[in-house]
C-alpha cells in the first residue's frame, strides 16, 4: 500500500564555546505555494561583525530569491546557483565599504510541491540525505582536509581531527568565485529526512550516530540532541552550530 507523508522540520542555534554568532538558519514556508520550502544554513567568518554580516546576507539574498521562486515556470537548480552567486556579490561589497574581510559558507535544499528536492551547497556546511537511518547521500566539503580525503592520504575519521581541518578551499565572499555543489532527489519518500547544518554540528558524529538520532526522534527532538550532544563533547571549544531538519512522516 502507498504511503503519504506530511512534512515536519525544525530548526536549532546556539552560540557553542565562541563570544558571539556569526551562524545563520531559515526555513521558509513559500506564501504562496503550499508545500513548497528553502532551508538555509550559513555559517559566517571573519571578526565579529564581519561574519554576521555575511551570514546576514545570505540570508537576505535566499529570502528575497526564493520569493520570487515559481516552481511551474522557474528552474530550481538556476535559482539556488543565483542565491550563491548574489551573496557572493554582495558579501564582497559589504568587505569594500567596511575593510572587513567577511566570508561565509553556504547549504541550502529546495523542496518543491510535487516531492522533488534541489540542494546547493559552498564551504563546509553539510546537508545530509537519510532513509530511516541509512544515510543516502551528503554533500562534499570544499575544504584542505576533504582534498587529502580524496587523495588517499587520510580518511574521513582522520580528517575530523585534523589540526587544519577549518581551512576552507572555497566559500563565499573570497577573491575567487565560490565553488558551487549541486545534487537532485528526483521524488522524495516517506522515512526521508534531510539535514542541513555547520561544522559545529557535524563535526561530532559520525554519519550513523545521526542517522540513528534522526530515525529515532521527531525533527524538534533531533535538533536539540544533537545540539546538545555537539556541546558537551566538544568539552568547552565548540564552535557556533546550526542545524535544519525537514522530516518526512509516514502517513498510512
Amino acid at each position: 500500500m502507498a504511503t503519504g507523508y506530511r512534512i515536519t522540520a525544525s530548526t536549532g542555534m546556539h552560540k557553542g564555546d565562541r563570544d558571539y554568532q556569526q551562524d545563520q538558519v531559515q526555513l521558509l514556508s513559500h506564501e504562496r505555494v503550499p508545500g513548497c520550502l528553502l532551508a538555509i544554513v550559513a555559517d559566517g567568518m571573519g571578526g565579529r561583525s564581519g561574519g554576521r554580516k555575511a551570514s546576514d546576507q545570505v540570508m537576505l539574498t535566499a529570502r528575497q530569491l526564493f520569493e520570487r521562486y515559481s516552481p511551474t515556470t522557474d528552474d530550481a537548480p538556476s535559482v539556488l546557483r543565483q542565491i550563491i552567486e548574489e551573496a557572493h556579490t554582495v558579501i564582497k561589497l559589504t568587505a569594500i565599504s567596511a575593510e572587513q574581510e567577511p566570508h561565509s559558507t553556504l547549504a541550502a535544499f529546495l523542496i518543491n510541491p510535487a516531492g522533488d528536492c534541489h540542494w546547493v551547497h559552498a564551504g563546509d556546511s553539510r546537508i545530509y540525505y537519510y532513509h530511516g537511518k541509512e544515510m543516502i547521500h551528503r554533500t562534499t566539503d570544499h575544504s584542505y582536509v576533504q582534498s587529502l580525503v580524496e587523495r588517499g592520504e587520510i580518511t574521513n575519521e582522520e580528517a575530523n581531527v585534523h589540526p587544519q581541518s577549518n581551512i576552507l578551499t572555497g566559500c563565499l565572499g573570497t577573491e575567487e568565485p565560490p565553488p558551487i555543489s549541486q545534487h537532485f532527489i528526483p521524488q522524495l519518500r516517506a522515512d526521508d529526512t534531510i539535514i542541513a547544518c555547520s561544522d559545529g554540528v557535524w563535526h561530532y558524529f559520525t554519519p550513523a550516530e545521526m542517522g540513528s538520532a534522526v530515525s529515532m526522534l521527531s525533527a524538534r527532538e533531533a535538533t536539540e540532541f544533537l545540539i546538545q550532544k555537539a556541546r558537551s563533547r566538544a568539552r568547552g571549544a565548540g564552535d557556533n552550530l546550526s542545524i535544519v531538519i525537514v522530516k518526512l512522516e509516514p502517513i498510512p
